[in-house]
């Protein structure tokens, strides 16, 4: 799992809870490095902020998309408008959560994301 996330504590809380879960997790600051790690790198999913420094989550989303990145992408972001929302989903997001945010959900929704994943490569 990659998580681009700018809020330290945030990202160490993401990155230790999810390790502890059995997950491989690189966590990163900043959304330039984390879309360098996207195109490098296979993820299961991408657990990806909007508010960015470097570059910001959405443009990181459409890079992903135009080099033909299928990884999913859920989108944990403070931005909670529907426009907000339906533009990360209408760019390519498989799905959008809200901060604050219970960390069971994200798990839950991260899981299911896999599943596909897991799923798509079988058929």
């Amino acid at each position: 799992i990659l998580v681009v996330e700018d809020s330290k504590t945030l990202r160490e809380t993401l990155h230790d809870g999810l390790s502890k879960l059995g997950y491989g997790v690189d966590a990163l600051a900043d959304g330039a490095e984390g879309l360098d790690y996207a195109l490098v790198k296979e993820y299961d999913v991408i657990v990806l902020d909007l508010m960015l420094p470097g570059k910001d989550g959405l443009s990181v989303l459409r890079e992903l998309r135009a080099a033909g990145k299928k990884t999913h992408v859920l989108i944990l972001s403070a931005k909670d408008q529907v426009e907000d929302r339906v533009r990360g989903l209408h760019l390519g997001a498989d799905d959008y959560m809200i901060k604050p945010f219970s960390f069971d959900e994200l798990c839950a929704r991260i899981g299911t994301l896999i599943r596909r994943r897991m799923t798509s490569r079988t058929r």
